[in-house]
């Protein structure tokens, strides 16, 4: 794990503050002085950035690429709950107050990630309390966002899990063309089928057999085209 070098703007405060949407309201005296404390810490792709049982003592903000937040089910599995990109954050609830992560989160690819101490976070709550408001609302979409997951892994099949997980990546991660839905998938299969909660070789299995009904067209093992967005939007109604 390495620090950024000085002459990557990426890797600055600035840029990370300024693609963070709980910050879109702030005045350019309290962006620069969030800017002035973050630190920044470069993950490879695969790197373990906190486990669960760790300190939830900081905001964590991706700066550049993506990681997914999981945990391990009674069985050993992972189960993936959610991918974060850039913009998107993770530690909220040590705003509340100092607890223990309850669960993990991993580097999908090479990744730069900002952190604001909690004590630091507290007195920028205090002078700007709208951000408060911002995070509940951030925090009411990813507990939708959970309360859909478990639903699907528990009432339905697996076809149907399977083309709610397409249409998510797609809102998430995909590009319109004259292809289609272009997506350039931050998941390898093994942890798309551990996203759903079935085998790698039943993931396989389905989006061949999806493919063979034109509705994806596999590119490779990190691209799926959206060929007909409406029958995965009808298999998951």
């Amino acid at each position: 794990m390495s620090q950024c070098g000085k002459d990557c703007f990426k890797c600055t405060g600035k840029y990370c503050v300024s693609k963070v949407y709980i910050f879109s309201t702030l005045k350019p005296e309290a962006f620069q002085k969030i800017s002035e404390i973050i630190v920044t810490k470069r993950y490879r792709k695969g790197q373990v950035i906190f486990f669960e049982g760790d300190v939830e003592d900081k905001l964590y903000i991706v700066n550049v690429g993506k990681i997914k937040i999981y945990k391990y089910n009674k069985d050993g599995r992972e189960q993936i709950l959610y991918i974060l990109s850039e913009g998107q954050f993770i530690g909220d609830m040590s705003l509340l107050k100092k607890e223990n992560f309850q669960f993990n989160a991993e580097a999908l690819e090479d990744t730069l990630i900002c952190t604001i101490a909690k004590d630091d976070f507290d007195k920028i709550i205090t002078r700007n309390p709208e951000i408060t408001l911002k995070i509940l609302e951030v925090l009411h979409d990813r507990l939708i966002s959970l309360e859909d997951l478990i639903q699907n892994l528990s009432t339905k099949d697996v076809e149907v899990r399977i083309a709610s997980m397409l249409l998510n990546l797609a809102k998430d991660f995909g590009v319109e063309s004259e292809q289609g839905i272009i997506i350039n998938l931050p998941l390898n299969r093994e942890e798309m089928a551990n996203y759903v909660g079935v085998t790698r070789e039943t993931m396989s299995r389905k989006l061949t057999s999806l493919q063979e009904e034109n509705v994806i067209e596999l590119v490779g093992n990190k691209k799926i085209i959206i060929k007909n967005k409406t029958y995965l939007k009808d298999i998951n109604n």
